[in-house]
């Protein structure tokens, strides 16, 4: 029995339909770019494995890293003790982000959660009254329960909407109930890869500051380079009061989260004991996601990955460019998109054929619906950027035939 049939037979994948979706793509291993599957074929990993393997599989270093750590301090409870690796990261984090605070989770979900519940008790603590928040039509925050809360995405959602808190769309304007304004900063992924201005992030800013409320940047995803810049708050020159990491924070060899804020809102937490942040995971600063999570920023700073990055990315625009006018191309930094026509949203049927169609060309894509889309590791070589481009091009083509 292969990998598939025996997978069939105990497994619940994430967001999959099991009678109506392809088996499984069985991998047994993976080298940098590139995924290898129980039959031996070698695929192209297009979208860094759901958009958080940074450097590629299996770097060196971040293996190395992983192994020394283990060897020290596997994992112990956060509460209470601390351990170098935690405070580094932190020390390297605060001073990238400009950020005093670093509250450490497992997942984006999570640091949206920890956000959001920071930002409540915040102002409680203050003894101030600001229980609403305002998010971006069209927002991912993740699948928890607060973080479907903020995201406006109805498929994902509305099965859930008796759970769920209330949650206004950012329409021009902050009352003075607003605990907190959430945005996906500058790119906003699950929606289909839309690109904002950084005119927008930098009034958005200006509104919470003027409104006295918070803002809050998830930058799960676009965190660590993915627009080009290592946060994606850097394009407008903001710093958000709250910023959500996670994803490439551990370059996708460990599930790892953190949640950064100012000392302005920690110093709220402080005194009686009553106002103690009560939240908290069993791998909270674990030893080894922190000390993953060092190696992949000194890479940052050793192997000049930016601009790697914004290499990929126009190398990803110039290959995706006979297809403007029959098609939507947009994108930033490494990652680009192309809407075709087709009715049915993220539900549409064209999404899994250019999957497969890509698969049949031995390259990973997972079509947010109707948009095609690329965010490949940054050990790409240009070839093989000019080779994902040229698939995307080749795929479009045949669908919209």
């Amino acid at each position: 029995m292969n990998l598939p049939e025996r997978d069939a037979r105990v497994l619940w994948h994430p967001y999959t339909q099991a009678l109506s979706s392809p088996p499984p793509l069985p991998i047994v291993s993976a080298e940098g770019a590139y995924l290898f599957t129980e039959d031996g074929r070698r695929i192209l990993d297009g979208i860094s494995s759901w958009w958080v393997t940074l450097h590629g599989h299996g770097h060196p270093r971040l293996v190395q890293a992983l192994a020394r750590q283990a060897k020290s301090l596997d994992h112990v409870l956060f509460a209470g003790v601390t351990h170098p690796p935690a405070v580094e990261l932190a020390e390297r984090l605060s001073a990238l982000t400009g950020l005093d605070r670093v509250f450490y989770s497992d997942n984006g979900s999570t640091a949206v959660e920890v956000a959001l519940k920071m930002a409540f008790q915040y102002w409680r603590n203050r003894g101030e009254r600001r229980t609403r928040f305002l998010a971006l039509d069209g927002a991912y925050h993740g699948d928890t329960v607060g973080a479907m809360s903020v995201s406006g995405i109805p498929l994902f959602r509305d099965t859930f909407r008796d759970l769920l808190f209330r949650v206004d769309r950012f329409e021009g304007s902050i009352g003075d109930d607003v605990a907190g304004v959430l945005v996906e900063p500058i790119l906003q992924g699950a929606r289909g890869m839309r690109v904002h201005p950084p005119a927008f992030l930098a009034g958005l800013a200006a509104l919470c500051r003027e409104a006295g409320t918070l803002l809050i940047a998830d930058e799960v995803m676009t965190g660590f380079g993915r627009t080009g810049r290592m946060f994606a708050c850097d394009h407008a020159g903001v710093r958000p009061d709250i910023l959500c990491l996670a994803k490439g924070l551990s370059a996708g060899m460990l599930p790892f989260a953190a949640t950064l804020a100012t000392e302005e809102i920690f110093d709220a937490f402080v005194g009686d004991r009553a106002r103690t942040f009560f939240h908290g995971h069993s791998f909270t600063g674990n030893p080894l996601g922190c000390a993953v999570a060092l190696e992949s920023l000194a890479i940052f700073e050793e192997e000049r990955v930016l601009d790697r990055v914004r290499a990929i990315g126009a190398r990803l625009e110039a290959g995706l460019a006979p297809l403007r006018g029959i098609a939507e191309v947009r994108g930033i930094g490494a990652v680009w998109a192309v809407e075709v026509p087709a009715a049915g949203g993220y539900l549409a049927e064209v999404g899994p054929r250019m999957a497969a169609a890509a698969l049949e060309r031995a390259v990973l894509l997972r079509p947010l619906g109707n948009v095609l889309y690329a965010m490949p590791p940054y050990c790409l070589a240009d070839g093989e950027a000019d080779r994902l481009a040229r698939v995307m091009v080749e795929i479009v083509r045949e669908v919209l035939r």
